[in-house]
Protein backbone atom coordinates (compact mmCIF):
# COMPACT_ATOMS: atom_id res chain seq x y z
CA UNK A 1 0.00 0.00 0.00
CA UNK A 2 1.10 3.54 -0.92
CA UNK A 3 2.39 6.10 1.68
CA UNK A 4 0.50 9.16 2.17
CA UNK A 5 3.00 11.20 0.35
CA UNK A 6 2.54 8.70 -2.70
CA UNK A 7 -1.58 9.30 -2.24
CA UNK A 8 -1.08 13.01 -3.25
CA UNK A 9 1.54 12.80 -5.93
CA UNK A 10 1.17 9.21 -7.67
CA UNK A 11 3.56 10.30 -10.56
CA UNK A 12 5.85 12.31 -9.11
CA UNK A 13 8.21 13.30 -6.38
CA UNK A 14 8.26 16.01 -4.10
CA UNK A 15 11.54 18.46 -3.66
CA UNK A 16 12.01 19.57 -0.27
CA UNK A 17 13.90 22.03 -1.45
CA UNK A 18 14.17 23.96 2.14
CA UNK A 19 11.39 24.16 2.86
CA UNK A 20 11.88 22.95 6.57
CA UNK A 21 13.75 26.23 7.20
CA UNK A 22 10.92 28.46 6.67
CA UNK A 23 12.83 31.67 8.60
CA UNK A 24 16.30 31.01 6.13
CA UNK A 25 14.41 30.90 3.07
CA UNK A 26 13.43 35.12 2.50
CA UNK A 27 17.12 35.53 3.24
CA UNK A 28 18.19 32.27 0.56
CA UNK A 29 15.94 33.78 -2.21
CA UNK A 30 17.60 36.94 -2.09
CA UNK A 31 21.15 35.64 -2.01
CA UNK A 32 20.64 33.36 -5.11
CA UNK A 33 18.84 35.33 -6.66
CA UNK A 34 21.84 38.12 -6.50
CA UNK A 35 24.10 35.41 -7.73
CA UNK A 36 21.84 34.02 -10.35
CA UNK A 37 21.75 37.19 -12.11
CA UNK A 38 25.60 37.91 -11.36
CA UNK A 39 26.28 34.46 -12.96
CA UNK A 40 23.60 35.30 -15.85
CA UNK A 41 25.41 38.91 -16.54
CA UNK A 42 28.89 37.76 -16.47
CA UNK A 43 28.11 34.47 -19.42
CA UNK A 44 26.54 36.70 -21.31
CA UNK A 45 28.76 39.56 -21.14
CA UNK A 46 31.66 37.13 -22.38
CA UNK A 47 29.16 35.71 -24.81
CA UNK A 48 28.65 39.09 -26.24
CA UNK A 49 32.21 40.04 -25.82
CA UNK A 50 33.15 37.21 -27.92
CA UNK A 51 30.82 37.66 -30.54
CA UNK A 52 32.20 41.23 -30.76
CA UNK A 53 35.49 40.03 -31.77
CA UNK A 54 36.14 40.49 -35.73
CA UNK A 55 38.53 37.29 -36.13
CA UNK A 56 38.23 35.27 -32.99
CA UNK A 57 41.14 32.65 -31.62
CA UNK A 58 39.96 28.85 -31.06
CA UNK A 59 40.53 29.66 -27.29
CA UNK A 60 37.69 32.48 -27.61
CA UNK A 61 35.34 29.82 -29.30
CA UNK A 62 35.88 27.72 -27.04
CA UNK A 63 35.34 29.92 -24.02
CA UNK A 64 31.68 31.24 -25.79
CA UNK A 65 30.59 27.50 -25.64
CA UNK A 66 31.58 27.13 -22.30
CA UNK A 67 29.44 30.33 -21.24
CA UNK A 68 26.65 29.01 -23.12
CA UNK A 69 26.86 25.72 -21.23
CA UNK A 70 27.20 27.36 -17.90
CA UNK A 71 23.90 29.54 -19.13
CA UNK A 72 22.08 26.73 -19.63
CA UNK A 73 23.36 24.61 -17.15
CA UNK A 74 21.94 27.17 -14.12
CA UNK A 75 18.89 28.06 -16.09
CA UNK A 76 18.04 24.25 -15.81
CA UNK A 77 18.24 24.41 -11.93
CA UNK A 78 18.41 28.05 -10.58
CA UNK A 79 14.39 29.40 -11.25
CA UNK A 80 12.83 26.52 -10.67
CA UNK A 81 14.74 26.64 -7.20
CA UNK A 82 13.91 30.14 -6.86
CA UNK A 83 10.37 29.64 -7.41
CA UNK A 84 10.27 27.11 -5.00
CA UNK A 85 11.85 29.52 -2.59
CA UNK A 86 9.26 32.10 -2.99
CA UNK A 87 6.19 29.99 -2.50
CA UNK A 88 4.35 30.90 0.73
CA UNK A 89 3.32 27.59 1.50
CA UNK A 90 4.39 25.40 4.44
CA UNK A 91 4.13 22.06 3.10
CA UNK A 92 6.30 19.29 2.78
CA UNK A 93 7.77 20.36 -0.20
CA UNK A 94 7.55 21.32 -4.38
CA UNK A 95 5.56 18.60 -6.40
CA UNK A 96 7.13 17.64 -9.73
CA UNK A 97 6.32 15.01 -12.13
CA UNK A 98 7.77 11.92 -13.10
CA UNK A 99 8.45 13.43 -16.79
CA UNK A 100 9.91 16.51 -15.12
CA UNK A 101 12.30 15.23 -12.88
CA UNK A 102 13.60 13.13 -15.50
CA UNK A 103 13.97 15.85 -18.00
CA UNK A 104 15.82 18.14 -15.76
CA UNK A 105 17.88 15.47 -14.49
CA UNK A 106 18.72 14.25 -18.03
CA UNK A 107 19.82 18.13 -19.25
CA UNK A 108 21.88 18.80 -15.82
CA UNK A 109 24.04 15.69 -16.73
CA UNK A 110 23.83 16.35 -20.21
CA UNK A 111 25.41 20.19 -20.24
CA UNK A 112 27.94 18.64 -17.01
CA UNK A 113 28.91 16.09 -19.25
CA UNK A 114 29.31 18.34 -22.47
CA UNK A 115 31.63 21.04 -20.25
CA UNK A 116 33.71 17.96 -18.91
CA UNK A 117 34.63 16.75 -22.87
CA UNK A 118 34.59 20.71 -23.75
CA UNK A 119 37.44 21.23 -21.28
CA UNK A 120 39.36 18.01 -22.65
CA UNK A 121 39.10 19.73 -25.83
CA UNK A 122 40.28 23.28 -24.50
CA UNK A 123 43.54 21.18 -22.97
CA UNK A 124 44.38 20.00 -26.48
CA UNK A 125 44.23 23.34 -28.01
CA UNK A 126 46.46 24.23 -25.08
CA UNK A 127 48.61 21.76 -25.93
CA UNK A 128 48.78 22.27 -29.82
CA UNK A 129 49.25 26.24 -28.72
CA UNK A 130 52.56 25.07 -26.57
CA UNK A 131 53.96 22.12 -27.87
CA UNK A 132 53.35 23.17 -31.90
CA UNK A 133 53.08 26.50 -31.94
CA UNK A 134 54.30 26.54 -35.78
CA UNK A 135 51.36 23.98 -36.84
CA UNK A 136 48.53 25.43 -34.62
CA UNK A 137 46.74 27.64 -37.14
CA UNK A 138 46.62 24.63 -39.73
CA UNK A 139 45.79 21.88 -36.81
CA UNK A 140 42.93 23.99 -34.45
CA UNK A 141 41.08 25.38 -37.64
CA UNK A 142 37.29 26.69 -37.56
CA UNK A 143 36.08 23.67 -38.89
CA UNK A 144 38.37 21.43 -36.08
CA UNK A 145 36.58 23.53 -33.68
CA UNK A 146 32.81 23.58 -34.87
CA UNK A 147 33.24 19.27 -34.95
CA UNK A 148 34.89 19.36 -31.36
CA UNK A 149 31.98 21.40 -29.93
CA UNK A 150 29.35 18.81 -31.36
CA UNK A 151 31.01 16.44 -30.01
CA UNK A 152 31.16 17.71 -26.73
CA UNK A 153 27.35 18.26 -27.16
CA UNK A 154 26.55 14.82 -28.71
CA UNK A 155 29.07 13.09 -26.06
CA UNK A 156 27.29 14.39 -22.99
CA UNK A 157 23.30 13.75 -24.35
CA UNK A 158 24.08 10.57 -25.32
CA UNK A 159 25.63 9.66 -21.78
CA UNK A 160 22.60 11.60 -20.54
CA UNK A 161 19.95 10.09 -22.01
CA UNK A 162 21.30 6.51 -21.03
CA UNK A 163 22.01 7.33 -16.99
CA UNK A 164 18.45 8.85 -17.12
CA UNK A 165 16.89 5.75 -18.40
CA UNK A 166 18.46 3.67 -15.95
CA UNK A 167 18.11 5.37 -12.95
CA UNK A 168 13.97 6.17 -13.87
CA UNK A 169 14.00 2.35 -14.59
CA UNK A 170 14.60 1.80 -10.84
CA UNK A 171 11.83 1.13 -8.79
CA UNK A 172 10.53 3.68 -6.17
CA UNK A 173 9.03 2.91 -3.32
CA UNK A 174 7.49 4.31 0.17
CA UNK A 175 7.92 8.47 0.28
CA UNK A 176 8.68 10.17 -2.78
CA UNK A 177 10.13 13.12 -1.25
CA UNK A 178 13.61 14.10 -2.55
CA UNK A 179 15.83 15.89 -0.08
CA UNK A 180 16.87 18.09 -2.81
CA UNK A 181 16.13 20.87 -4.63
CA UNK A 182 16.34 19.95 -7.92
CA UNK A 183 16.32 16.42 -9.28
CA UNK A 184 20.15 15.33 -8.92
CA UNK A 185 21.09 11.30 -9.04
CA UNK A 186 22.18 10.79 -6.04
CA UNK A 187 19.28 12.02 -4.55
CA UNK A 188 16.32 10.21 -6.72
CA UNK A 189 19.25 7.02 -5.72
CA UNK A 190 19.54 7.24 -2.63
CA UNK A 191 15.22 7.10 -2.89
CA UNK A 192 15.23 4.18 -4.71
CA UNK A 193 14.50 0.98 -2.89
CA UNK A 194 16.81 -1.25 -4.24
CA UNK A 195 20.25 -1.79 -2.22
CA UNK A 196 22.27 -3.94 -4.77
CA UNK A 197 25.82 -2.30 -6.71
CA UNK A 198 24.33 -2.97 -9.94
CA UNK A 199 21.85 -0.20 -9.54
CA UNK A 200 24.81 1.93 -9.72
CA UNK A 201 26.74 0.56 -12.61
CA UNK A 202 25.32 3.51 -14.51
CA UNK A 203 26.46 6.08 -12.80
CA UNK A 204 29.77 4.79 -12.87
CA UNK A 205 29.84 4.24 -16.68
CA UNK A 206 28.43 7.47 -16.59
CA UNK A 207 31.40 8.95 -14.55
CA UNK A 208 33.84 6.98 -16.43
CA UNK A 209 32.84 8.52 -19.47
CA UNK A 210 32.03 11.91 -18.41
CA UNK A 211 35.26 12.28 -15.94
CA UNK A 212 37.85 9.37 -16.09
CA UNK A 213 38.38 9.52 -20.16
CA UNK A 214 38.19 13.20 -20.58
CA UNK A 215 40.48 14.02 -17.10
CA UNK A 216 43.30 11.40 -18.70
CA UNK A 217 43.29 13.74 -21.82
CA UNK A 218 43.52 16.61 -19.73
CA UNK A 219 46.74 14.84 -17.88
CA UNK A 220 47.83 13.75 -20.82
CA UNK A 221 48.05 17.36 -22.79
CA UNK A 222 49.41 19.18 -19.52
CA UNK A 223 51.87 16.65 -18.96
CA UNK A 224 53.15 17.41 -22.97
CA UNK A 225 52.93 20.73 -22.17
CA UNK A 226 54.75 20.50 -18.48
CA UNK A 227 57.74 18.94 -20.80
CA UNK A 228 58.11 21.68 -23.33
CA UNK A 229 57.49 23.98 -20.83
CA UNK A 230 61.09 23.01 -19.09
CA UNK A 231 62.68 22.96 -22.52
CA UNK A 232 62.13 26.75 -22.69
CA UNK A 233 65.05 28.39 -21.46
CA UNK A 234 63.52 32.14 -21.57
CA UNK A 235 61.85 33.05 -18.04
CA UNK A 236 59.53 35.10 -19.90
CA UNK A 237 58.36 32.61 -22.74
CA UNK A 238 57.85 30.01 -19.63
CA UNK A 239 55.58 32.25 -17.82
CA UNK A 240 53.61 33.52 -20.80
CA UNK A 241 52.70 30.09 -21.91
CA UNK A 242 52.02 28.65 -18.28
CA UNK A 243 49.33 31.89 -17.66
CA UNK A 244 47.21 31.19 -20.54
CA UNK A 245 46.74 27.47 -19.10
CA UNK A 246 46.25 29.46 -15.36
CA UNK A 247 42.58 29.93 -15.86
CA UNK A 248 41.69 26.65 -18.42
CA UNK A 249 43.40 24.52 -15.01
CA UNK A 250 41.45 26.74 -12.56
CA UNK A 251 38.05 26.26 -14.41
CA UNK A 252 39.25 22.49 -14.78
CA UNK A 253 39.81 21.79 -11.14
CA UNK A 254 36.37 23.00 -9.90
CA UNK A 255 34.32 21.13 -12.30
CA UNK A 256 36.22 18.08 -12.11
CA UNK A 257 36.71 18.18 -8.00
CA UNK A 258 33.08 19.00 -7.23
CA UNK A 259 31.51 16.26 -10.10
CA UNK A 260 33.94 13.72 -8.59
CA UNK A 261 33.31 14.42 -5.03
CA UNK A 262 29.57 14.49 -5.82
CA UNK A 263 29.08 11.26 -7.79
CA UNK A 264 32.35 9.02 -7.40
CA UNK A 265 31.13 7.47 -4.15
CA UNK A 266 29.12 4.39 -2.93
CA UNK A 267 25.40 4.83 -2.26
CA UNK A 268 26.11 4.02 0.94
CA UNK A 269 28.12 7.54 1.59
CA UNK A 270 25.53 9.66 0.59
CA UNK A 271 24.25 12.38 2.78
CA UNK A 272 20.52 13.84 1.53
CA UNK A 273 21.06 17.04 3.56
CA UNK A 274 25.05 17.24 3.29
CA UNK A 275 24.97 16.79 -0.02
CA UNK A 276 21.96 19.13 -1.25
CA UNK A 277 23.95 22.16 0.25
CA UNK A 278 27.14 20.75 -1.57
CA UNK A 279 24.86 21.18 -4.70
CA UNK A 280 23.92 24.33 -3.86
CA UNK A 281 27.66 25.25 -4.08
CA UNK A 282 28.36 23.64 -7.26
CA UNK A 283 25.06 24.62 -9.02
CA UNK A 284 25.10 28.81 -8.02
CA UNK A 285 28.80 29.20 -7.26
CA UNK A 286 31.03 27.73 -9.45
CA UNK A 287 29.25 28.99 -12.64
CA UNK A 288 29.27 32.13 -11.08
CA UNK A 289 33.42 31.77 -10.43
CA UNK A 290 33.97 30.72 -14.34
CA UNK A 291 33.74 34.50 -15.93
CA UNK A 292 35.56 36.31 -13.19
CA UNK A 293 38.03 33.55 -13.60
CA UNK A 294 38.78 34.29 -17.27
CA UNK A 295 38.17 37.64 -17.40
CA UNK A 296 40.49 37.98 -14.93
CA UNK A 297 43.03 35.93 -16.51
CA UNK A 298 42.48 35.82 -20.08
CA UNK A 299 43.95 39.50 -21.45
CA UNK A 300 42.06 38.73 -25.34
CA UNK A 301 38.50 38.26 -23.10
CA UNK A 302 39.56 41.46 -20.96
CA UNK A 303 40.18 43.09 -24.19
CA UNK A 304 37.28 42.17 -25.69
CA UNK A 305 34.89 43.08 -22.31
CA UNK A 306 36.45 46.31 -22.49
CA UNK A 307 35.37 46.84 -25.80
CA UNK A 308 32.23 46.25 -25.26
CA UNK A 309 31.94 47.78 -21.83
CA UNK A 310 33.20 51.14 -24.39
CA UNK A 311 36.53 51.60 -22.20
CA UNK A 312 38.49 52.22 -24.90
CA UNK A 313 41.49 53.07 -23.04
CA UNK A 314 41.79 49.54 -20.81
CA UNK A 315 41.70 47.92 -23.91
CA UNK A 316 44.49 49.18 -25.32
CA UNK A 317 46.69 48.38 -22.54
Amino acid sequence: MDSPSNSTIPCGFLLQGFFEFPQLRPFLFLVLLAVHLATLSGNLLILVAVVSVPSRPPMLLFLCQLSAIELCYTLVVVPRSLADLSMPGHGRGSPISFLGCAVQMQMFVALGGAECFLLAAMAYDRYVAICHPLRYASIVTPGLCARLALACCLGGLAVSVGLTVAVFHLPFCGSRLLVHFFCDITALLHLACTRSYVDELPLLGACLVLLLLPSMLILTSYGAIASALRRLHGGGGRRKAASTCASHLAVTFLHYGCATFMYVRPKSSYSPRLDRTLALVYTNVTPLLYPLIYSLRNREITSAIHRVLGLRGSASV
